[in-house]
């Protein structure tokens, strides 16, 4: 009588053909993703200085006489 050998979760069960077991299976997959992940690197765009002058980024941009700042104090006037 053929002892079988003893199943454990960590390693593949081979019935006829190979099968993955759990770490053989996540070991390929984070493999694939490190690879993955190193090919779109290259893709990235590289980051452009920030256009705005000193004076552009010191104006206004609030107005309250706007319709739209209008608008959002009318709506959210609590009574009182």
């Amino acid at each position: 009588m053929k002892k079988e050998p003893k199943a454990t979760p960590d390693r593949a069960k081979t019935i006829g053909r190979q099968e993955l077991g759990r770490r053989e299976f996540l070991r390929t997959l984070g493999a694939g993703a490190t690879v993955a992940a190193a090919a779109a690197a290259p893709l990235a765009v590289e980051a452009r200085a920030d256009t705005e002058t000193n004076d552009e980024k010191r104006k206004s941009r609030y107005q309250a006489s706007s319709a739209e700042v209008q608008t959002f104090y009318r709506v959210n006037r609590y009574p009182g």
